[in-house]
């Protein structure tokens, strides 16, 4: 292997951008040398031994400029249980240039970040094909039709292998019953009735099950067996001590000379009977994917050159303009131009009321157009759209693995060579201090062990519960970006809520302009004028204010906005300051006369600030923000939860109280700088509450990337929200409510799960070794084991499945 690799840089304009990123490769250990190149904007990197793909990003980033890196979704096929994830993610891991890898047993895909110029596609899928799965090409989005294709072939060899067991169980019990063993004996010897068992079995076996065979030698060969290695191992025990009996039983001990042939087909067709099952049920886990993809439509109606005509989806570009009819489905994003209409979007948003569109509104892909029709310009397409993104989100979160997953993949691939020591230590147990005869008790008992056990529960456990929960999740207008969200959100014990858009509506309303000296309306118009240079909301509401009263706004100079305390700027010669309190007495202004006015409107709920002139107070100016729709019952159900819910506001003391009595709310953090948010929750978090923020997800970033779970308030447009671990469609703060209790019910699931596969295998594996038959007589049967075994992993994921009735707790009116 090189020591060598080249690295992509994004960000680098100037020579002293080389020089950075140079100094700060070179302060890695395992560097020895690095050299960058401005032209290709590329490094290459000389290690001490081999490439320490980790030092070389961590350097990159440490000097301000991101790696190029890329990220693909690979299909895997064959994967069966959690060791059978951790051989692919450690395979595909050992590429040099792969940054990193994650595998979804439940999806059967990888997702794989890598560094272009150094790993290759082709060498990804080489590593998974030497770790005895097959890759396949992987699309942007999973199509149906293959799911369907596996499963029929699933179906195919499942049919087959059962049409040749059947009569093995028939010719092997038959020739056992009282009347029939003689009417077996008259027709052929006992040998004659092995040979043909043995002519039965061999395709069951090597072609219906092949698919053990190929994946169990592939996991032998790297030292790391799983579930495939169990079965392959019992069932080719069972054939071979059978074909051994048949063609030479002189080998054996006396009475130990038995055909187990029909064990070795039940065993293979009843795991293909779970497999197939298992396939169905994984199908249905990913329901809410596919309802997603089912929601893109497949044309559009384009308007080009003054005619409509029908085109592909894919053949829309951004800018064209887009003709849809009464009950026509919304082909992709974009604001409307002509028309008026309900647009029902509730597949998108959870919101089941049609919502009103007309020119400069939003429309979205996926939703439905209700009684008029619309014409719009179209704005986003192919990965772009909201659509896409949901989807996308949905996928990353299921392919995400919480913490408990990731406990469970070390456990799952230590499990099975636990296992074979077991059943190795079983048959010698049984051989050594056994009845006679010996042997034979011996082979049962350790091919039980080998096939009762099942890694495949533990592996199923979590992926599925995830899976599920995040689909339901987005149908409900919940979109979980990681999956360890859903697990981290239920052990929440604290919620703190942002005050401006997310309890209220992020509109404040001009309530009142007192004028302490000067003209009310020359004051307005100077206010506004400056507000109109600002993009706070509160700008906007004196800017319609003055726009009501139809005054001119004079011309505006040396504007300067302070955040947190103010802004200030020259009007008609005159230096004005507008801010709250704590910004007035920075700047020395009295505000004696103003503060018992300025109270009795915080305890209003409405926010003072006030403006003064060269100096000297002018105006108290107040606004209120309504409070959003359902925001008390929403905080009434979250304290009902058991949640401790606090709100976060840069208001007044006064006026932040006076809102959160409205609301239900006891405990306050008000006066707070927009870059002290993050610090407040710090600050809680340091008292050893877990924390939820709920924000806007832009000017609350920091907040959100700081609290244990990020919930960023959505519009049902903005879902690209990045900083957020949960994001709400709906501004709705009901959506919290609900995200709560699935993640609560979630989380019960998985451990219900965790429980069921970890105390099956406790306590079946004992049993399978023998330990009831000194005191009961009784012995497992290795074709009963085989069952037991498919069956465990069906009761996960029929457990999981049970997330899909979950109902919301909450609903708007």
């Amino acid at each position: 292997m090189s020591n060598s690799i080249e690295v992509g840089i994004s960000g680098m304009s100037c020579a002293s951008c080389v020089g950075r990123v140079e100094r700060a490769l070179a302060n890695e250990p395992s560097i020895s040398s690095a050299q960058v190149n401005l032209a290709t904007s590329k490094a290459q990197v000389d290690f001490e031994n081999q490439p320490d793909i980790a030092a070389a990003i961590r350097a990159i980033e440490s000097a301000g400029y991101q790696p190029v890196t890329q990220t693909v979704d690979i299909a895997v096929h064959g994967m069966s249980c959690g060791s059978c994830v951790s051989r692919v993610e450690k395979a595909i891991n050992q590429v040099p240039g792969v940054v990193q890898a994650s595998v979804n047993l439940t999806t059967q895909k990888a997702s794989v970040t890598f560094l272009p110029d150094v790993a290759t596609l082709q060498k990804l899928h080489d590593a998974i094909r030497g770790a005895g799965y097959e890759p396949q090409k992987s699309e942007t989005h999973p199509v149906p039709d293959t799911e369907d294709q596996e499963r029929l072939e699933l179906r195919n060899r499942m049919l087959f292998a059962a049409a040749l067991t059947i009569p093995i169980v028939f010719i092997a019990m038959g020739k056992m019953l009282p009347g029939l063993d003689a009417f077996f004996a008259g027709i052929m010897s006992h040998r004659g009735w092995m040979g043909i068992e043995w002519l039965l079995t061999t395709p069951v076996l090597f072609y219906a099950g092949a698919r053990f065979f190929r994946s169990g030698f592939a996991e032998l060969r790297h030292l790391s067996p799983g579930m495939n290695s169990l079965v392959m191992i019992g069932s080719s025990a069972a054939y071979f001590y059978s074909v051994v009996a048949f063609l030479a039983p002189a080998v054996f001990p006396s009475g130990t000379a038995e055909s187990y042939f029909e064990a070795a087909a039940v065993i293979v067709t009843l795991i293909l009977l779970g497999r197939y099952f298992e396939h169905i049920a994984k199908g249905r886990t990913s329901e809410a994917i596919k309802k997603l993809l089912r929601l893109q439509a497949k044309t559009a109606r384009v308007v080009r050159d003054g005619e409509t005509i029908e085109v592909p989806i894919e053949d829309v570009v951004s800018g064209d303009r887009i003709q849809v009819r009464p009950g026509d489905r919304i082909p992709v994003d974009g604001v409307v131009e002509e028309g008026q209409s309900y647009v029902d979007e509730s597949m998108i948003s959870g919101e089941p009321v049609p919502v009103s569109k007309e020119s400069g509104a939003e429309v979205v892909g996926g939703t439905i157009n209700k009684n008029g029709s619309l014409v719009f310009r179209v704005t986003r397409v192919g990965g772009d759209t909201v659509l896409s993104q949901i989807v996308k989100m949905v996928e990353q979160a299921q392919a995400d693995k919480p913490p408990i997953q990731q406990l469970a993949d070390k456990i799952a691939g230590v499990f099975v060579p636990i296992v074979i020591l077991v059943a190795i230590i079983t048959f010698a147990v049984w051989y050594w201090f056994g009845p006679e005869p010996t042997l034979s008790f011996a082979f049962v008992t350790s091919v039980s062990v080998l096939l009762i056990a099942c890694p495949c529960a533990m592996g199923l456990a979590t992926p599925t519960a995830i899976m599920v929960s995040t689909g339901k999740g987005a149908e409900m207008g919940v979109l979980f970006r990681r999956g360890a969200a859903l697990e981290t959100l239920a052990k929440m014990d604290t919620v703190v809520l942002d005050k401006t858009g997310t309890l209220t509506q992020g509109r404040p309303e001009l309530t009142d302009f007192v004028v302490m000296e000067g003209n009310d309306d020359e004051l307005l118009s100077w206010v506004a004028a400056i507000e109109s240079q600002s993009e706070h909301p509160i700008g906007e509401a004196i800017v319609g204010a003055a726009k009501a009263r139809e005054l001119e706004l004079p011309g505006v100079t040396a504007f300067n906005n302070e955040p947190g305390y103010g802004i200030k700027a020259n009007v008609a010669g005159r230096q004005i300051h507008i801010g709250a309190d704590r910004y007035m007495e920075r700047l020395g202004v009295d505000l004696a006369a103003a503060k018992e006015q300025a109270r009795a409107l915080a305890e209003e709920g409405k926010s003072p600030f006030y403006a003064a002139v060269d100096g000297k107070l002018a105006v108290i100016i107040a606004v209120a923000d309504p409070l959003k729709e359902g925001s008390v019952e929403a905080i009434a159900e979250l304290r009902s939860l058991g949640l401790e819910v606090a709100m976060l506001t840069g208001d007044n003391r006064v006026t932040a109280e006076a809102i959160a009595r409205q609301v239900g709310i006891e405990r306050v953090l008000a006066e707070v700088l927009p870059q002290q948010k993050a610090e407040e929750i710090k600050r809680l978090q340091d008292e050893g509450r877990l924390v939820a923020f709920v924000g806007d997800g832009i000017n609350d970033a920091p907040a959100l990337a700081q609290a244990h779970v990020g919930i960023a308030i959505g519009t049902g447009t903005d879902v690209a929200i990045e900083a957020g671990d949960v994001v709400l469609m709906r501004g709705d703060l009901r959506g919290i409510v609900n995200a709560a209790a699935l993640s609560r019910r979630t989380r019960k699931t998985i451990l219900g799960n965790f429980f069921w596969a970890y105390g099956y295998n406790l306590a079946l594996i004992p049993v399978a070794a023998g330990v009831l038959f000194p005191v009961s007589g009784f012995l497992l049967n290795p074709m009963l084991a085989a069952g037991a075994m498919s069956l465990s992993s069906i009761f996960v994921l029929t457990n999981s499945l049970r997330l899909r009735r979950f109902r919301t707790q909450v609903t708007a009116q």
